[in-house]
């Protein structure tokens, strides 16, 4: 059996870095630098369903923010 065939029995947990960008990470490990526990552990296809759920928009937190500064700035520009 190929390694890639094998069974992943590992318990994964799901991370969130600042910029609120999704992960897993092996439940046993330590987290990386930058990285938060979000509290859901599970085989590796419940934490992606997870994610799946709960990130619905990939843009970093950085770039939805400055697009929703650029929005607000170029409402304010048209209402004058």
């Amino acid at each position: 059996m190929a390694w890639d065939e094998e069974e992943d029995t590992t318990t994964y947990r799901v991370v969130v870095n600042h910029e609120e960008q999704y992960s897993i990470w092996p439940a046993d490990r330590d987290l990386p630098l930058g990285w938060n526990d979000v509290g859901k552990s599970g085989p590796k296809q419940d934490c992606l369903a997870y994610i799946e759920e709960v990130w619905t928009d990939m843009r970093p937190l950085s770039l939805r923010k400055k697009m929703e500064e650029m929005e607000r700035e170029r409402a304010a520009g048209t209402a004058n």
